[in-house]
């Protein structure tokens, strides 16, 4: 009698487990559930992917300005700066705003005239 009630207490339990296995595996391959698992994948994916690009990108700004600062001391861009002023300009001739025609840079130049030849 005892061997009885395990063995039927053995087969109620296995009839559960596999009732609750199947019932599982059928919610799991409802269409809105296999729709929410593709779009956790993708989102999973996406975020995977924006992190190596956001680290390629850092990367490659780091060796960007390392390789700037080697060219700049290869070409003596890093040297310190000469802050002394040029020297002024002197004019051949200042402009005799009065005068119609005036003498620029050695030359009369009349301001109603509009052609550059001349």
């Amino acid at each position: 009698m005892f061997r009885r009630t395990f063995w039927f207490g053995t087969g109620v339990a296995a009839g559960v487990w596999a009732t609750t296995k199947v019932n599982r595996k059928l919610k799991q391959l409802t269409p809105d559930s296999l729709a929410a698992t593709a779009a956790n994948k993708a989102l999973d994916a996406g975020t995977r992917l924006k992190d190596r690009a956001v680290g390629f990108a850092l990367d490659v700004r780091d060796n960007m300005a390392q390789r700037e600062a080697e060219l700049d001391d290869a070409l003596g861009l890093n040297a310190p700066v000469d802050r002394e002023l040029p020297a002024p300009r002197r004019f051949d001739a200042i402009e005799n705003r009065n005068n119609p025609k005036s003498v620029v840079n050695g030359r009369t130049t009349d301001p109603y005239n509009r052609n550059e030849d001349h």
